[in-house]
């Protein structure tokens, strides 16, 4: 598999030999609930309007898209935007180059692999994922430890 640019190594990959983790803090912050997270009003979060799956993730499609839905196995090319809760955008691939993985391969944070299944080519969605599926008590770089993760991911292609 062709290895990513190193900035999508840094925030999505979870597999050894992308980026050396920093160790976790002796006391990291407590897990915040989304439910009672404030949200950046830019980020234009909407929970009641999200469907939240049992997981504890929330989605929203902002344009389902027209082409076929995408399934767990399939190579698929995204489109991304991550923020923190706060507004502070701290990853992007806008405007570049798409990336792409394996979905279900847990080739990305366990947030996206549950997120984007069923999505539709073309389609794009708001992910607000919980520390949990995303980088947990140690954090990633500028991912602070147990930090709630906005994305919007736009799905190029699928196969």
């Amino acid at each position: 598999m062709p290895r990513l640019p190193a900035l999508t190594c840094l925030f999505l990959l979870l597999g050894p030999g992308c980026a050396r983790e920093k160790p976790a803090p002796s006391n990291p912050p407590e897990a915040s609930s989304i439910d009672s997270t404030s949200f950046a009003p830019e980020l234009q979060v909407d929970l009641p309007a999200s469907t939240k799956s049992p997981s504890g993730l929330y989605y929203r499609d902002i344009d389902p898209g027209n082409g076929p839905a995408i399934a767990p196995g399939q190579q698929v090319s995204v489109f991304y935007t991550g923020w923190l809760a706060n507004g502070r955008q701290f990853d992007s691939n806008a405007g570049g180059s798409p990336i792409s993985f394996r979905l279900g391969a847990q080739e990305v944070i366990e947030g996206w692999d549950q997120g984007l299944a069923g999505m539709r080519v073309g389609g794009k969605r708001q992910l607000i994922i919980p520390a949990a599926l995303g980088y947990g008590p140690s954090g990633s770089g500028p991912i602070p430890p147990n930090a709630i993760l906005v994305f919007n991911v736009e799905v190029i292609s699928a196969q």
